[in-house]
């Protein structure tokens, strides 16, 4: 019997409102439908207005037209870094070889499998926990997912042969993390959210590794900010990268893109 028939959406909405949540009216159906008794609703309701984030109520997120799942304490995928994904499809060749760097849930790396039929896949984290979440979600796409520090545990094999490396690298700047709506501070892992003083730690650290992984005319491709940006191009363009920025007004979301110099187009 359905959940709903227990505890109407009205009332739904009217306990997640009281919880804080401006989505109620979207969260609530979500919700209803993905329980099977009303006690298991009851106790997603709870979980949610303990400031869960909805994603890790549901087990899944929405991304790409894909059904991500997101295990509890991995980083929540956003809808703006869809166009990072977009970027990355945009580029990639038949049979590419892809990694998908700071990969968490693992769901860029998903959708562009979804959308390029015959990549090699791979794809690293540093938490554990995300790592084992990727794992499942890459496992029909064949990707291999790797636990290490970005470049540090990809085959040695791979230097080199890379086409894109796509990167959703952490980014906020850390006095700015104290600003983070509660859920993303208290239930997403720091080291996916914490960029270093002013948000471009980890880009350098990617951008400066990428030439030796890269072939010629491979891509390299990072989500930022828009105020980010032009430090973000300098930075590629430091380590040899052709550096542009690309941007989406209607997904509020930034790519910087570096290619190697080379003959061998990535497109």
């Amino acid at each position: 019997m359905s959940p709903a028939l227990f505890l109407p959406q009205s009332v739904v909405v009217a306990r997640l409102r009281t919880a804080g949540c401006v989505f109620a009216e979207r969260e609530a159906p979500l919700l209803i439908s993905a329980a099977q008794t009303p006690l298991e609703l009851a106790t997603m309701l709870d979980r949610r207005a303990a400031g869960l984030p909805l994603e890790h109520v549901l087990g899944w997120a929405e991304f790409c037209g894909l059904r991500v799942a997101v295990d509890p304490g991995v980083f929540v995928p956003r809808r703006r870094t869809e166009f990072l994904v977009q970027q990355a499809i945009a580029l990639a060749r038949s049979r590419a070889v892809v990694v998908d760097l700071c990969c968490g849930s693992g769901a860029v790396g998903a959708a562009i499998a979804a959308a390029q039929l015959e990549i090699d896949l791979y794809a690293v984290d540093v938490e554990p926990a995300a790592v084992r979440c990727a794992r499942s979600n890459l496992a029909a796409a064949g990707g291999q997912v790797h636990e290490g520090d970005l470049y540090e545990p990809l085959p040695r094999r791979l230097r080199g042969r890379v086409d894109i490396v796509v990167a959703n690298v952490p980014y906020v700047p850390t006095a700015a993390i104290g600003l983070l709506p509660l859920e993303a501070r208290e239930h997403e892992p720091r080291v996916a959210l914490d960029g270093g003083a002013d948000g471009l730690d980890v880009l350098r650290r990617v951008a400066a590794a990428a030439p030796g992984w890269l072939v010629p005319g491979g891509s390299l491709l990072i989500e930022t900010s828009e105020d980010q940006a032009p430090r973000a191009v300098d930075a590629l363009a430091r380590h040899g990268l052709l550096a542009r920025m690309v941007s989406s007004d209607e997904l509020d979301a930034t790519v910087v893109i570096g290619i190697t110099p080379g003959d061998q187009a990535a497109g």
